[in-house]
């Protein structure tokens, strides 16, 4: 596996972590999380599984949800 592999891997845990947390926060379910943002509540599973990444449009509508910057949800704050 190389070093840019690797580094996706950790983002997609860390994003899915932090989706779940702020899910739960707002007491809402995955159903109810993919209908405010148009998707599925499978999208919004895999996501959470780190199997899968919300897309660019996804992450900012996730980012104004929670009231936090897309740099958290990415892991990027320092």
């Amino acid at each position: 596996m190389n070093k840019l592999s690797k580094s996706n891997e950790g983002i997609k845990i860390n994003i899915g972590s932090l989706i779940r947390e702020l899910r739960k926060e707002k007491n809402l379910t995955q159903s109810q999380l993919a209908q405010m943002l148009q998707t599925t509540q499978d999208t919004i599973s895999l996501w959470e599984l780190g199997k899968s990444l919300p897309d660019i449009l996804s992450l900012v509508k996730l980012s104004k949800l929670f009231n936090v910057s897309t740099d958290y949800l990415l892991d990027l704050e320092a």
